[in-house]
């Protein structure tokens, strides 16, 4: 995802969902990738539902893990960051962490390892990394989901959707409609875990994937 963890973070590039889903769509073609097993969390859900639906990319098999795929969507301090992009960007290096570091912290509800931990903060440090970090809330736009949400009965491949009960970020009602808007799809909830399933609870993630990708 242009933007994120170690790609490039330049000033002018966007980084909204359509360019994202855009991007999924033309790697699965660098790639040759021809229904490719897909596993999405968070944005991810957004960006691959987009290369689904609109790009006519195939899938071989799908989770949805804690996913932003329905309106409404994005948090109290994700609006008034994004209204205020610049404000943010002038803050020191030292409160610029510690407003990185307190964001990742509400999205879980568990203690995770400290180094994957230090992993989630690093990319949004550098100078160009902070900048990426609030462009990314102002260029949020939920039209990107409202515009693929009458669709989703319309996903072409067997589907699991997988929510981590306590998750403080998309909370757990979320996915049941999504769900309800995706009936093909099996459904099942993770109990004491938040929003990032794969740090917070990564053997009992790893047990229900297997279980679901390993099918024939």
């Amino acid at each position: 995802m242009p933007g994120y963890g170690r790609s490039a973070k330049d000033a002018e590039q966007r980084t909204s969902l359509d360019v994202q889903g855009k991007v999924f769509a033309e790697m699965l073609a660098h790639w040759d990738l021809e229904q490719p097993m897909v596993v999405a969390h968070d944005m991810g859900g957004a960006t691959t539902l987009r290369a689904h639906l609109l790009h006519g990319c195939d899938f071989g098999r799908y989770v949805l893990m804690n996913v932003v795929a329905m309106r409404p969507w994005g948090s109290e301090f994700f609006d008034h960051v994004g209204r205020h992009v610049d404000a943010f960007l002038g803050l020191p290096p030292h409160i610029h962490r510690a407003v990185v570091e307190a964001y990742i912290k509400g999205a879980i509800v568990n203690d995770i390892d400290s180094g994957d931990f230090e992993r989630l903060v690093e990319p949004w440090i550098s100078d160009e990394g902070r900048g990426s970090f609030y462009r990314q809330f102002a260029q949020a736009d939920e039209k990107y989901t409202a515009e693929i949400e009458p669709m989703f009965g319309e996903i072409r491949c067997p589907v699991k959707i997988i929510w981590g009960e306590d998750d403080p970020w998309i909370p757990l009602e979320r996915g049941k409609a999504l769900h309800a808007l995706i009936p093909q799809a099996s459904f099942e909830t993770l109990p004491g875990v938040g929003h990032l399933p794969q740090l917070e609870a990564p053997q009992l993630v790893l047990e229900r994937l297997n279980a679901f990708l390993e099918r024939s």
